[in-house]
């Protein structure tokens, strides 16, 4: 049995009982696919898909990747194959990047679909919260991002990047203490209020990267993958903003 066949099986349906409507979740995980590539893009891009494969799926408007200067078990070490392949490939999935910090020992990445994040960042509820957080121009998107580079940087951590990410905005204001929500659920965030939709836009989130999965094990060359990822919007991301208001 091939190792791409191995790795197709460790891929069987298990029950996510934690969340309505769950479905399938994925055991395997990057370093399952790391040896399967003999070229250094493949071997990046396979991380690169699997990291976002909401983002390209049209579940998250953006995800954080954070890759340390050291060797993998795959003997290669990402953080410098992104500094020298990085922009090529993301330029072909039509991705965008902010280097939120570079430290030398790891390079945190926020990349995103500028298409998606501008949307969410446009929206009036979006950048009332960011205004009340202290973002100056909340009309300019590079501006806003300027902004959250200079906090990452800076002491603490902007607990507002939950925005950016496309978590509900009732779970981040909720986390942040500005509203009288009760914590209820510890899901791949925290979750306040009536958790349902919090958790279906997870289990969402779960589906996506089980499907990216899948589609590596069935032998898709993963900058095919990456060049080709984008589908149709995933039904929990494309919701009107009163869900992602409800503070009930």
């Amino acid at each position: 049995m091939n190792s791409a066949a191995r790795v197709k099986e460790d891929l069987v349906p298990v029950t996510a009982g934690d969340a309505p409507g769950a479905t399938l979740r994925s055991r395997a995980a990057w370093q399952d696919f790391a040896g399967l590539y003999p070229s250094d893009e493949e071997c990046l891009a396979s991380f690169l898909v699997l990291e976002l494969a909401e983002v390209l799926q049209g579940a998250k408007p953006a995800n954080l990747v954070c890759l340390a200067n050291k060797r993998r078990s795959c003997g290669r070490n990402l953080y410098r194959l992104w500094k020298e392949h990085g922009a090529a490939l993301l330029e072909e999935s039509g991705l965008k990047v902010r280097v939120l910090d570079d430290r030398g020992s790891s390079i945190l990445l926020l990349l995103y679909s500028q298409e998606a994040l501008g949307t969410l960042i446009a929206q009036k509820s979006v950048r009332i919260i960011l205004g009340k957080a202290g973002y100056g121009n909340v009309h300019d998107f590079d501006s806003v991002l300027d902004e959250l580079e200079t906090r990452v940087t800076g002491d603490g951590f902007p607990h507002e990047i939950g925005v950016f990410l496309g978590y509900p905005l009732k779970d981040v204001i909720g986390f942040m203490g500005w509203v009288p929500l009760a914590f209820t659920v510890q899901g791949p965030w925290k979750i306040f209020g009536k958790p349902e939709q919090s958790l279906r836009l997870a289990e969402c989130h779960r589906e996506c990267r089980s499907r990216m999965s899948l589609r590596l094990a069935s032998g898709c060359n993963p900058l095919e993958c990456l060049r080709n990822g984008s589908h149709a919007a995933a039904d929990s991301y494309q919701q009107h903003d009163t869900p992602f208001l409800a503070i009930k």
